[in-house]
C-alpha cells in the first residue's frame, strides 16, 4: 500500500534520489560547501510542513499514535514534506543499510497518505551510536524515496540543516558505555571550523525572506539537558549576526517555544515523537518561555512571503500553542 501511495509523488521522490546520490559521493569531505537541494513545491503561495523529532522506537512510547495524528494534520495542510529533528532510530542508531529498524521505526510508522512526502532528516547523538554511513547511505532511499538525509546542508535558500552532535565534547571526552562512529568526523575541530565557516557564509549569502536553522542540540531549553553550551558559544553568535528567525531542534523530548528578546530568535523543540519525560523541567524566564509541554507531539509550519504560523499539537492532535511571525511585503523597485 505505502508504495502504492508514493506513486503519486514518483517524479519529484526520484530527482531527489538523484541529486542525494550525487552529493552523497564526497559527502565525508570537511573541503565541500554545504550541500544544496531544491525542494519541487507544489502550493507557491504557502510552504506547509512538519517537524517531529526523537521518534525512531518501532511504533512504542507512542510513537504510533504521534504518528497517526501527523498524517491527520498533514492532509490538512497539505503539507510539502517533513523535516526531522534527530535522533531517529533508538537506542543506537542503525547497525546497518539492512537494518530492520529502518522499516519498524520509519517505513511501516508513517504510513498515512499525506506523510507519504519527502523527510529532511538530520542526525542526532543517538544516531551517531549507530552506522552513521548507513543513515547517510542512498540505499535507504531505494528501499524508500521518502528518506533524505545528509549531516549539514541546504533546502532551498531558506532552510539550513546543522550536525550539531560533533561540536559536544563530552561525547568525545567522556562517551560513558556508548560507541560513536565518528568517520567522517575527524579531526573534529577541522571539521567543526569548516562547518560553522561554511554556515555562517551560507547564511551571509541568503537573500532569503525567511532563515531557519535546524538541527538537533538545543541552544536554549528549559528541558532536561540545559542549554548546549558549545552551541551557544560558537553557532549562536553566527545566527544572532545573520537574523535568523528560527532555530529548530529535538534533542529534548518536549515540545517548547522560547523567544529570545536580546536576539528576537524563536527557539522552537519538536522532540516529542515518542518517549517523552514527564515533569523535568527547569526555571526560565516566563517572558521568555512561550510553551513548555513534556509529552508527545510535534510541531506544522506554514510559511508565506509575510508571515510564518507554527502549531504545536500533543498526541491526540489537540492544538496546545500557536505563534505567528510577520514581516513587511516589500514593494517592488
Amino acid at each position: 500500500m505505502a508504495r502504492c501511495l508514493l506513486n503519486q509523488h514518483k517524479l519529484s521522490s526520484l530527482i531527489f534520489t538523484v541529486i542525494v546520490l550525487c552529493l552523497l559521493a564526497n559527502h565525508s569531505s570537511i573541503a565541500e560547501k554545504l550541500p544544496r537541494l531544491e525542494h519541487q513545491r507544489v502550493n507557491q503561495q504557502s510552504l506547509n510542513f512538519l517537524v517531529i523529532g526523537d521518534w525512531g522506537r518501532k511504533g512504542d512510547y507512542n510513537q504510533s499514535y504521534v504518528a497517526n495524528q501527523m498524517g491527520i494534520v498533514g492532509e490538512k495542510l497539505n503539507i510539502e514534506f517533513v523535516i526531522s529533528t534527530g535522533d531517529n532510530f533508538y537506542e543506537d542508531g542503525l547497525e546497518g543499510v539492512e537494518d530492520p529498524a529502518f522499516y519498524e521505526s520509519f517505513v511501516n510508522i508513517y504510513t498515512a497518505p499525506s506523510l507519504q512526502k519527502i523527510w529532511y532528516n538530520v542526525l542526532g547523538n543517538h544516531d551517531y551510536r549507530g552506522d552513521v554511513e548507513a543513515q547517510l547511505s542512498p540505499i535507504l532511499s531505494q528501499k524508500d524515496s521518502r528518506w533524505v538525509c545528509l549531516r549539514s546542508f541546504i533546502l532551498d535558500a531558506e532552510f539550513f540543516f546543522v550536525d550539531t552532535t560533533p561540536f559536544v565534547e563530552k561525547y568525545f571526552t567522556d562517551p560513558e558505555d556508548h560507541t560513536y562512529d565518528w568517520n567522517g568526523v575527524l579531526p573534529r575541530e577541522s571539521y567543526r571550523a569548516e562547518l560553522l565557516k561554511d554556515v555562517d557564509s551560507a547564511l551571509v549569502q541568503s537573500k532569503a525572506k525567511w532563515k531557519i536553522v535546524v538541527g538537533h542540540h538545543t541552544i536554549k531549553t528549559a528541558g532536561h539537558h540545559g542549554n548546549t553550551q558549545e552551541l551557544v558559544e560558537l553557532l549562536l553568535p553566527i545566527l544572532k549576526s545573520n537574523k535568523v528567525d528560527a532555530y529548530i531542534n529535538g534533542h529534548d523530548h518536549c515540545l517548547e517555544h522560547i523567544m529570545d528578546k536580546e536576539s528576537g530568535i524563536q527557539f522552537f523543540t519538536s522532540g516529542g515523537g515518542s518517549k517523552a519525560w514527564r515533569g523535568d523541567i527547569q526555571p526560565w524566564n516566563a517572558e521568555e518561555l512561550k510553551l513548555y509541554y513534556d509529552g508527545q507531539g510535534f510541531m506544522s509550519v506554514q510559511i508565506s512571503e509575510t508571515n510564518a504560523d507554527i502549531v504545536f499539537y500533543d498526541v491526540f492532535g489537540k492544538v496546545l500553542h500557536t505563534w505567528s511571525i510577520s514581516k513587511e511585503l516589500k514593494a517592488n523597485a
